[in-house]
């Protein structure tokens, strides 16, 4: 069995501080990570990194370490003294670290990880409801991932799912455009088409939500671009979300000779003049 020189592993001395340790594993780790370096021997100097790190970062680990001394060379042949464990490893790290460390804990504790991100598109409606994702690790390992979302998620949103050996994938949430909705955070809103008549007078309409429909009353002199609030129908959530309706009128065309009449009634006896403030 080699010895192998941990601080050497890492580019360190053997006195280097924590934050000296950790600043060393980041750099390697991203230098060597399977998924982005073209290194033919990037797996390997990945794993030796990390389990470097997971002596060096551990203050027992490291003591214990330090006490094989300084007079070993890497790649010497060595054998630790009769009886000598110093606790269990946490992966199928190399010979070394198993018979110096003990192989066959159970227990794990992962690399510090190094992050990726990707972003996932999804419908308004899978977003209020929650869904599943299959999404494809990048890199060599080639794993499909089963991901939940959980309901409620907003706009931009990371959502971040550990994939074991020091890989974390964080995955950014993007809405796809809705024929009906648009979302700002917790909050949907609805252009509502209604007719002059219904403004003026007032009426009672169904407003689509996502959570299904619901009865609205509009009150009589509504206007256009008028904001009205369904309290608690958009995206769940703690508080959850409003629905917002945006009033918008809209008004029938003048494409017969009955609908010319009436406009023309209408004018002659509800004159109006929606300038008057704006003229001179």
């Amino acid at each position: 069995m080699e010895y192998q020189d941990f601080y050497k592993t890492l580019g360190v001395s053997r006195d280097a501080t924590q934050d000296e340790i950790k600043r060393a594993y980041r750099k390697l780790a991203r230098k060597y990570h399977p998924d982005v370096s073209k290194e033919s021997n990037a797996e390997q100097r990945f794993k030796e990194v990390g389990e470097a790190y997971q002596v060096l970062s551990d203050s027992e680990k490291r003591a214990a370490y330090d006490q094989l001394g300084t007079g070993w060379q890497a790649g010497q042949e060595f054998r630790p003294p009769p009886g000598w464990n110093a606790g269990g490893a946490q992966f199928d790290f190399s010979d070394f670290f198993d018979n110096i460390f003990g192989g066959h804990s159970t227990q794990q504790r992962p690399f510090e990880t190094t992050e990726h991100s990707t972003k996932i598109a999804i419908s308004l409606e899978e977003a209020y409801q929650g869904t599943s994702r299959i999404v494809a690790e990048r890199g060599r390992m080639g794993r499909k991932l089963n991901v939940k979302i959980p309901k409620g998620v907003i706009q931009g949103q990371k959502i971040r799912l550990s994939t074991g050996m020091g890989r974390d994938l964080y995955m950014e949430i993007e809405f796809q455009p809705h024929r009906l909705y648009r979302a700002e955070k917790r909050d949907i809103y609805l252009t509502l088409p209604i007719t002059p008549w219904e403004a003026a007078l007032g009426c009672t309409v169904a407003v689509p939500t996502l959570g299904g429909k619901v009865t609205m009353k509009i009150p009589a002199g509504s206007e256009s671009g008028q904001k009205m609030r369904l309290k608690g129908r958009g995206f769940p959530g703690n508080p959850p979300g409003d629905h917002y309706v945006v009033l918008q009128l809209v008004t029938p065309k003048a494409n017969s000779s009955a609908a010319k009449a009436f406009y023309k009634k209408m004018a002659e006896e509800l004159p109006y003049d929606p300038r008057a403030d704006i003229s001179g």
